[in-house]
């Protein structure tokens, strides 16, 4: 079976370069951006503008392979792909959770940006807290790490 997505606009950041990039949104709060949706999907935009925060779903256009176990970010020993956030993906998707402050003709501007700049856009989604709020929430080996997501920067294992 081939799946063929097709990019529904360009997401432009300050970061022109992999290196030192946030690896987390948490690590870029107040960075802004701005998300361009190519003319023929601007329609979909409406209403969107009535929530705060949306989901970004993108291609990770800069990777061009992957590893099953990879070291990740946050920590020093080697984890399995799926049990982390990396961004080299046998499927590269990216998903990014981003404050919106306005749409003006069919361009959002977002703050808390973590991607890098020119990075195709896939899809947006509303972020609805009561539809993606887990009560009861493991995090596997990221409980003793992941508290310091937002201090930790892109330090090119995965360029």
């Amino acid at each position: 079976m081939k799946i063929e997505l097709n990019p529904i606009g360009s997401i432009h950041t300050p970061y022109k370069s992999l290196e030192g990039m946030p690896i987390q949104s948490r690590g870029a709060r107040g960075v802004k951006g701005t998300v361009e949706v190519f003319e023929k999907y601007r329609e979909g935009l409406n209403d969107l503008e009535g929530f705060s925060h949306v989901v970004l779903l993108y291609h990770f256009h800069k990777n061009t392979d992957y590893k099953l176990t990879v070291v990740p970010f946050l920590d020093s020993k080697p984890r399995g792909l799926f049990a982390t956030r990396a961004p080299k993906r046998p499927n590269p998707i990216g998903l990014t959770i981003v404050e919106l402050e306005r749409i003006e003709n069919g361009i959002l501007y977002i703050s808390n940006v973590d991607m890098l700049d020119g990075t195709p856009l896939l899809d947006i989604k509303p972020h609805v807290p009561f539809f993606d709020d887990q009560k009861e929430v493991r995090i596997g080996w990221l409980e003793e790490v992941g508290k310091n997501a937002s201090d930790k920067r892109s330090d090119g294992r995965f360029t």
